[in-house]
C-alpha cells in the first residue's frame, strides 16, 4: 500500500472541505475531463459504473435545469460555474461485458429495469461520491444537493434513455460567506463498532 496522505491532503479532501452555497470562478472543459478521468477509476460492483454525468455549464443548459430546482437551490445553482447532474443508467448492463470482460456478466443483470434499480443506484451514488472527492482533489469546491424535481430533470436531460437523475453537485470556487458552521457528526461509538 502507498503511504497515508499527509495532513494537508486530508484537510483538502475531508477535514476542512465544506458544502458551499455560493460559487465563483470558471471551470474549463479540460478540468471537467480531468475530473471524469479520476471519477471513472473508483470501484463499483463488477465495474458496472452505472453513473452518467451531465456537466451543466452553458446558459441554455442552465435554463433547462432551472424549472426543476427548488426555490432554495435556484440561485446558487444558476450562479455556479458548473452543476453536475449525477444520473444512473438503469441499462448499465448493456456495457458490462466491455467493462467486466472476465466473464459474461450481462445475464446477471438481464430482466426488468426495476430489478437493476437498487444496484444501479447504489453504485451510481458511489460514483457521485467519488466525483465530490475528485473535485476537491483538483482544487474545486462542491455543493451536493437534492431539492429538485427529478422527473423534470429527466425530461429535460434524459428523455428517451434509461438514465434517471440521482442528485446534483455544484462546482466552483466556494464563497466562505455562504457556509454555515460545521454541523456535528456522530462519534465513533454511536455510528460504528469493531467486532
Amino acid at each position: 500500500m502507498p503511504q497515508a496522505l499527509n495532513d494537508a491532503a486530508l484537510d483538502q479532501l475531508f477535514r476542512t472541505a465544506r458544502t458551499y452555497n455560493a460559487f465563483t470562478g470558471e471551470i474549463s472543459d479540460d478540468t471537467l475531463h480531468q475530473l471524469y478521468e479520476l471519477v471513472k477509476l473508483g470501484p463499483t460492483a463488477a465495474n458496472s459504473t452505472p453513473a452518467r454525468f451531465v456537466f451543466v455549464k452553458s446558459a441554455e443548459a442552465k435554463a433547462r435545469l432551472a424549472p426543476a430546482l427548488s426555490e432554495g437551490n435556484l440561485q446558487k445553482t444558476m450562479s455556479a460555474p458548473v452543476t453536475v447532474i449525477v444520473g444512473t443508467d438503469l441499462d448499465f448492463h448493456e456495457k458490462i461485458n466491455y467493462l467486466f470482460p472476465h466473464v459474461d456478466a450481462k445475464p446477471w443483470f438481464d430482466g426488468p429495469r426495476e430489478d437493476r434499480y437498487e444496484g444501479a443506484l447504489r453504485n451510481g451514488s458511489l460514483q457521485g461520491a467519488y466525483l465530490i472527492l475528485a473535485a476537491r482533489a483538483l482544487g474545486l469546491d462542491t455543493g451536493p444537493m437534492s431539492g429538485f424535481d427529478a422527473a423534470k430533470v429527466d425530461e429535460a436531460f434524459f428523455t428517451g434513455t434509461a438514465i434517471r437523475s440521482n442528485f446534483l453537485v455544484n462546482l466552483g470556487q466556494g464563497d466562505p460567506a455562504s457556509i454555515f458552521p460545521r454541523s456535528p457528526r456522530l462519534p465513533f461509538d454511536e455510528a460504528a463498532r469493531i467486532e
